[in-house]
């Protein structure tokens, strides 16, 4: 039972994490217009890929789990 009670306590801090995170990365202007991302607008009709800003989260996070790797 302790392991599934450790599991359960690292979800819910990586909920909070995430959590808290969403609240930060919505007060980034630049956050999703950066150069890359696909808009198009037409009457009744947007679309928006944030292609530019995947990539920039995808090497972000690649380089965390890199370093946190490196233990």
């Amino acid at each position: 039972m302790t392991d599934l009670a450790k599991l359960l306590i690292g979800v819910g801090a990586l909920l909070i994490l995430a959590g808290a995170l969403l609240l930060v990365v919505g007060k980034v202007p630049w956050l999703g217009r950066l150069p890359g991302d696909i808009v198009v607008e037409r009457p009744g009709f947007r679309f928006y890929f944030p292609l530019g800003t995947s990539i920039l989260l995808s090497v972000v996070l690649s380089l965390v789990l890199w370093l946190l790797g490196r233990r």
